[in-house]
């Protein structure tokens, strides 16, 4: 299996790839050989090689990010179902515990109670 990368050869002055051919003693792979595949030259090691640089062009800068949109208040999160004492999980439906009715995790109650820590776990984490 041969890897290409560019480079400006040393030899020929060419814009090129340099191939990298496995040597072999018999069936044993003894290491690589590195060759310009315009010329032919061989570079004796990896130092040698003159890589041609790659500069990724900048096509935006910080001001082209994004800004951070933030739809919910910080906290609103934490009066959610999911995170109250009489959530019940179940396979097939969640329900509230202090209702009876089927709730989805991210709905909210008037009647809600926060968790207490399981043992071991200083805050609950969403």
């Amino acid at each position: 299996m041969t890897s290409n990368v560019e480079i400006i050869c040393g030899a020929c002055g060419q814009e090129s790839l340099l191939k990298r051919v496995p040597a072999y003693d018999g069936f044993k792979k003894v290491g690589e050989r590195l060759i310009c595949a315009s010329c032919g030259h061989e570079y004796a090691d990896e130092a040698e090689v003159p890589f041609k640089q790659r500069r990724k062009p900048k096509v935006f800068d910080d001001s082209d990010a994004p800004r951070v949109i933030r739809v919910f208040d910080e906290t609103e999160a934490e009066r959610l179902c999911r995170h109250c004492k009489h959530y019940v999980v179940n396979p097939f439906v969640q329900r509230c515990g202090k209702h009876g009715k089927v709730v989805e995790a991210t709905d909210t109650c008037r009647d809600f109670a926060k968790k207490s820590a399981p043992p071991g776990k200083t805050t609950l984490t969403p």
